[in-house]
């Protein structure tokens, strides 16, 4: 169902109900009453997704007068203009009522009841219909000479519409279907994530298959270990809230907020009691928030392990005649490791920080103390024997600890893996040997705030991993957490350290300083983003701009070879080089000279 709002002035009008003028029945309408004016009515309407609209139109209601007698059937708006856009921020009412991103009509003269507006087929989601001051009321104002200054704005004004419409040919940009909570039945850890889909194409009629459609499949996941990710709360005799099941919140208790009259702002709040409907909040400490999309099958959820799952499926077109075919979709399942393995992070100097949260110099090598705790509630679940903690740089291993109290001990391997630190424990965790872990590590941190995520393993089978949960791991550690922030002074700058292999490069071919390497850093990038490498003359001039490929936070480098984005070996001279990175956010370049010579 599409959503719509009647405003006037910036205002919501109580006295005129916008939905009926998208419900499908045209006998359902209001008589327009222009109190701030003509030109201070419009409607938005919001159909949820862009669809490939090709034409708008709108229609009086069939039956009805008006007050002069004048039949509803030909009652026609006599000034309009429509347009339409696909930007929620600029479309979704907040008091103004501009044009949105593109006009498709701007009719100043209309005498036809029965409106159609035909435009090129463009995607559209949202549409603004704005009546606007004619001739006709020009004429029906200077007329009155008992309405006052308002003149005809002071009464019901000419034209009314019975129902909007809109015609769309084509695939949807996007349909998004969130599935029912499945109940697995028992608790299981989860791996990858998987799907298959097949681009299709509408063509002379026929749907055919089409690799090359610009099409793709968006999933986001929830793991959950109840019937229900909501609490619901009833109000005590106190004003306090309790825990009460949805049924009897839905069907037994009263609203908290009573509507006492036709006025769209005439509320009353009932007193906090027993009977009255209290807040409703995400059960976080059974339900895992909703994951990363993620648009490639075969990666792993790296959800908490659960009883119940539920997904959000985004299919996703760029073209009016093509679409995503969901074959199917399946999700890696395994018996638990343990009931759960809480783990939390501190620096190894400030295990308990002042401020309840680990903080950090970016860019600086850190040791960090990573502790985990094993659950187990009975002797079903397995154990394991290895640890993964996800770093996102490269990581240096410290030591291992092991046993209450901790003591240092030898791991049975050490791997360091490119944006991971992989640990093979001496002993297997189980619930007869559940042993505190402690792992010391050294990395460096590029982003405002980086979590840790971390899985155990059994290192002898195929298993699936299971996750580590933020939590109560030490009575040592007080962060109960996973993540560590930058320090408030940290510098805004996206690109740092920048540095060259040779202050003077030479393409000559003679194998000594034919290219250049480039290193640097990228901070606080929320996903990897295009790289460019920009070279200026001294006087401003920009004389190269080289794609270098789409990068993401961490230490970073690359080789230039003198030439510019066409190829051409740039003239001898002193330039200056900066790295740039396609982000909307605001960047500061930093700049270096180099010179070039032969």
């Amino acid at each position: 169902m599409p959503r719509i709002w009647k405003f006037k002035d910036g205002i919501p009008d109580p006295s005129e109900n916008g939905s009926w003028l998208i419900d499908g029945d045209s006998t359902s309408y209001n008589i327009p009453i222009a109190q701030g004016g003509i030109s201070a009515e419009y409607f938005t309407i919001d159909v949820a997704v862009p669809v490939p609209a090709v034409q708008f139109g709108f229609f009086p209601s069939p039956v009805g007068f008006r007050l002069e007698g004048t039949p509803t059937a030909i009652d026609a708006p006599p000034a309009f203009d429509v347009s339409v856009g696909i930007d929620a921020d600029a479309a979704i009412p907040k008091g103004g009522n501009d044009l949105l991103e593109r006009v498709v009509a701007n009719v100043g003269e209309n005498h036809d009841p029965t409106v159609h507006i035909d435009f090129p087929r463009q995607y559209v989601r949202f549409m603004r219909w704005r009546r606007q001051l004619s001739l006709i009321d020009e004429e029906a104002l200077s007329g009155c000479r008992d309405c006052g200054a308002q003149g005809n704005q002071a009464r019901a004004i000419k034209g009314n519409i019975g129902e909007f419409e809109l015609f769309a040919q084509g695939i949807p940009q996007r349909v998004v279907y969130v599935t029912r909570i499945a109940d697995l039945g028992t608790i299981a850890n989860f791996g990858r994530l998987h799907w298959a889909m097949t681009a299709m194409r509408m063509q002379d009629g026929i749907a055919v298959e089409d690799p090359d459609a610009a099409v793709s499949v968006k999933v986001e996941v929830r793991s959950g270990r109840d019937e229900v990710p909501d609490i619901y709360h009833e109000f005590t005799n106190t004003g306090l809230e309790k825990e009460v099941g949805r049924e009897r919140y839905d069907k037994e208790l009263k609203a908290r907020f009573v509507r006492t009259s036709a006025d769209a702002g005439s509320f009353r709040t009932r007193e906090p009691k027993p009977g009255v409907r209290a807040s409703i909040k995400y059960d976080s400490d059974n339900w895992t928030y909703w994951s990363v999309p993620f648009t490639e099958s075969g990666q792993p959820l790296r959800l908490r392990s659960g009883s119940h799952l539920q997904l959000t499926i985004t299919l996703e077109s760029q073209d009016f005649d093509a679409w995503a075919r969901l074959d199917s979709l399946w999700v890696e399942t395994a018996p638990l490791l343990a009931d759960d393995v809480f783990g939390e992070v501190a620096r190894a100097d400030d295990l308990q920080p002042q401020r309840g949260f680990t903080e950090v110099e970016l860019g600086a090598m850190t040791d960090f103390a990573y502790d985990l705790q094993a659950v187990f509630t009975g002797d079903q679940a397995s154990g394991f024997d290895a640890l993964r903690i996800h770093t996102g740089n490269r990581a240096a291993f410290r030591r291992l600890e092991m046993g209450s109290p901790l003591v240092a001990t030898d791991p049975t391997e050490i791997i360091e893996e490119e944006s991971a630190l992989v640990v093979h424990l001496p002993e297997r965790i189980t619930p007869a040997q559940n042993q505190p872990v402690r792992v010391v590590f050294g990395t460096e941190v590029f982003e405002f705030a980086a979590t840790f995520e971390g899985e155990v393993f059994e290192s002898d089978s195929e298993a699936l991993p299971q996750p580590i949960v933020p939590g109560d791991a030490s009575d040592a550690v007080s962060t109960n957490s996973l993540r560590v922030l930058s320090s408030p002074d940290a510098s805004p700058d996206f690109v740092q350290g920048l540095s060259f292999s040779t202050p003077v490069l030479t393409p000559n071919g003679d194998q000594v300083h034919d290219q250049l390497n480039i290193a640097y850093s990228l901070f606080r990038l929320p996903e990897q983003v295009p790289v460019i490498l920009e070279v200026y003359a001294l006087d401003g001039r920009r004389v190269a701009r080289v794609a270098m490929g789409v990068q993401d936070s961490g230490p970073q480098q690359i080789t230039w070879d003198g030439r510019d984005e066409r190829g051409q070996t740039l003239a001898p001279g002193l330039y200056l080089i900066s790295i740039a990175l396609e982000t909307e956010a605001t960047q500061s370049p930093q700049l270096r000279p180099l010179g070039i010579a032969y």
